[in-house]
């Protein structure tokens, strides 16, 4: 009875102390411009710390970017709040992400869509061309017209990836197609003007596109009402975007954010997160295409076993996807 007592004793003072060091842990994540709700960039991320949440119970510390001007202060308060790990989402939070890892080299930061080199920065990226390749083979193959279109967000080098990737899947499909491309604008107002991405969908329809692919953020919003109010064709981005217009929607290209972020603030948890850089493509399931009962008769059989043909020949390297980043 003794043993069996002081064993007792033993795992009761083990889960107390499983449960300070989880109640010690202080997660935290800054969200970039187009905010959490924006379906599809940010809500990737947030669907990915959401899960952490529930996986783990530990809440967390969260900053939504509203203006240029607050990413600095979002993420150095987060660090000055005491956030063992701080997770930046997007490419343009890496002059913060810097900065406040200078400041505090004691706090853990992982930034997705940029790399940031410092001894206490983890950069995750992903082979956005890959995925996009993917879903311009379906394009492709859904056209009626032979033409397509791609409307993406902020003109930068992140979005030219995904149209770069796109129209070469367009092209892997049918080398006779045409790619209509539009940028929504230079400055981070492009992420979220669903108006905008309305019109410049409306403009692709009525040069003779029939499939839109959007990488857009906010603004892609626009692009989808558009194809479900024309009666065509639009391909999601990053979130799947499938229900938002089932019948429409030809597939979403999935970029894993969601993992990107579970698996960051997890591994700061349990002790194995790493800086460096880390590169998501089709090997690691970091991107992708969805197929599900939004877009079922949509996508068809044809197209689902192409795109994974592809998928497989680009993973064992037989198709060379360009990457806009190398050019």
């Amino acid at each position: 009875m003794k043993k069996i007592a002081l064993g007792l004793i033993a795992t009761a003072a083990l889960t107390m102390s499983g449960l300070a060091t989880a109640e010690d842990f202080k997660p935290a994540i800054v969200f970039d411009m187009g905010g959490k709700s924006d379906k599809s960039f940010n809500e990737a991320a947030f669907n990915g710390v959401e899960e952490f949440k529930k996986d783990t119970g530990i809440d967390y510390l969260e900053y939504e970017v509203t203006k240029v001007s607050e990413r600095e202060q979002a993420t150095e308060r987060m660090a000055r709040k005491g956030a063992d790990i701080v997770v930046a989402i997007g490419f343009a939070q890496a002059a913060a992400v810097e900065k406040a890892a200078k400041a505090h080299p004691d706090t853990k930061f992982t930034i997705i869509d940029m790399v940031v080199d410092l001894p206490n920065v983890q950069s995750v990226v992903f082979r956005e061309e890959q995925g996009s390749f993917l879903v311009g083979i379906a394009a492709a193959m859904a056209s009626k017209t032979g033409k397509v279109g791609f409307i993406g967000g902020m003109d930068i080098p992140l979005i030219r990836k995904f149209a770069l990737g796109y129209k070469e899947g367009v092209l892997y499909a049918n080398p006779n197609a045409e790619v209509i491309e539009n940028m929504t604008g230079t400055t981070p107002a492009a992420w979220n003007d669903p108006t905008k991405g309305s019109e410049l969908a409306k403009s692709q329809f009525d040069r003779g596109a029939d499939v839109i692919f959007a990488a857009a953020g906010g603004t892609g919003m626009g692009v989808l009402q558009s194809a479900a109010d024309e009666n065509k064709l639009a391909i999601g981005v990053d979130s799947n975007q499938d229900h938002l217009h089932p019948g429409t929607m030809l597939t979403s290209m999935l970029k894993r954010v969601d993992v990107a972020v579970y698996n960051a603030m997890m591994s700061a948890k349990d002790g194995t997160w790493k800086p460096g850089v880390q590169v998501l493509g089709l090997k690691e399931d970091g991107v992708g295409f969805s197929v599900d009962q939004w877009n079922k008769g949509v996508l068809t059989e044809d197209m689902i076993e192409a795109m994974n043909k592809a998928k497989a020949d680009i993973i064992a390297d037989k198709i060379k996807v360009t990457n806009y980043m190398d050019k």
